[in-house]
């Protein structure tokens, strides 16, 4: 190994092992509960790698205070790992430490709660637009929340081709020229979406939309406000374990309705991502994960449904469906490959 690197992942555990890094500052559901009650959290994480992706992933509940202290944290631990899944850390802080670690690292750096967020709601609004027979190109996009699922959906959705995108926070739109409660994600925003300016509430930047992504907080909206929105509206309510909207109440309203929760359908978790994407990044000892990655895993989530199998209540596989992380992963290894940021150019038998 200390002739030749790369044959650490020949003869250690680094080609099957990720490292789950959370400060537990953003604990989906719970907020900022701290390190010590996020280990649960991410034990349970590290077994749903193991059963749908086979991937042995270890929970680093950390004590930080700062990103630079997480970032040191990751490299000087990167040795030992194929690749890091930073999980449950507030915004802004989960963005430096991502951009970060991407530029100083040569194994994959994925935020679960930014680009896996992104990768499940593109994957299952390409079938609810089937269903409905739209166009992503032609759709008014509202998203409530501006953390970092918030964000890098909205990119995720520009990248895609979405050209309307609102995004609102607890004081209302974000647009240029803004002051009141703004960081450099929301001033990213504020750069690349609202090309109109519009100024308004949430319930207002919902007239005419085709599409309401919410990824904020509970009960943030009464189920009247969905009927302000274009014809046949999608829907995806994402607050966990409370929607931002009741869900019996905007199924109503709603062509197609999502949440994050089980017992409802078109369950959106990302689950139905992170395994299946870290077993790809592995299988080919990816050096990095980009953009292009991450929307190939996104269209193989959508291609496990047929497009005769889609329906409004059935929009995305179920979490248990074990055709899921298999495409998933074949897709990101081959996407690494052709971005060249492949150490091994075919996925393992």
């Amino acid at each position: 190994i200390q002739a030749r690197r790369d044959r650490v992942f020949d003869l250690t555990i680094k080609s099957n092992a990720v490292a789950i890094v959370t400060d537990g500052s953003a604990v989906l559901g719970l907020g900022n509960i701290g390190p010590h009650a996020a280990l649960p959290v991410m034990e349970g994480k590290s077994l749903l790698f193991r059963e749908f992706g086979g991937v042995d992933a270890f929970p680093l509940c950390v004590v930080a205070h700062s990103p630079e202290e997480i970032v040191s944290l990751c490299k000087a631990i990167a040795p030992t790992f194929g690749g890091i899944n930073l999980e449950d850390i507030a915004a802004p802080t989960c963005f430096e430490v991502q951009s970060r670690l991407r530029a100083e690292l040569q194994i994959p750096v994925f935020h679960d709660d930014q680009d896996g967020t992104a990768a499940v709601v593109l994957g299952a609004l390409t079938n609810a637009l089937r269903v409905v027979r739209k166009d992503v190109r032609n759709i008014k996009v509202v998203i409530s929340g501006a953390g970092a699922a918030g964000t890098a959906c909205a990119r995720m959705l520009l990248s895609a081709g979405a050209k309307s995108i609102i995004v609102c926070d607890t004081a209302g739109a974000i647009y240029n020229g803004r002051k009141k409660n703004m960081n450099s994600a929301k001033q990213w925003l504020a750069s690349h979406t609202n090309a109109t300016g519009f100024k308004g509430s949430l319930a207002a930047a919902l007239a005419e939309a085709d599409f309401l992504l919410g990824v904020s907080g509970p009960d943030i909206l009464p189920a009247r406000a969905l009927k302000k929105m274009a014809r046949k509206p999608i829907v995806f309510a994402l607050a966990n374990p409370v929607p931002e909207v009741p869900p019996e109440q905007a199924m109503r309203y709603a062509a197609v309705f999502a949440t994050g929760r089980s017992d409802y359908p078109n369950q959106i978790n990302n689950v139905l991502i992170f395994p299946g994407l870290f077993r790809g990044l592995l299988d080919c000892r990816a050096r990095q994960v980009n953009d292009r990655i991450v929307k190939a895993a996104a269209r193989a989530l959508a291609r496990v449904l047929k497009r005769s199998e889609l329906r409004p209540d059935y929009i995305v596989p179920s979490v248990f469906d074990r055709r899921v992380a298999p495409a998933v992963a074949e897709a990101v290894a081959t996407a690494a490959v052709a971005s060249g940021l492949a150490r091994a150019h075919l996925p393992r038998a």
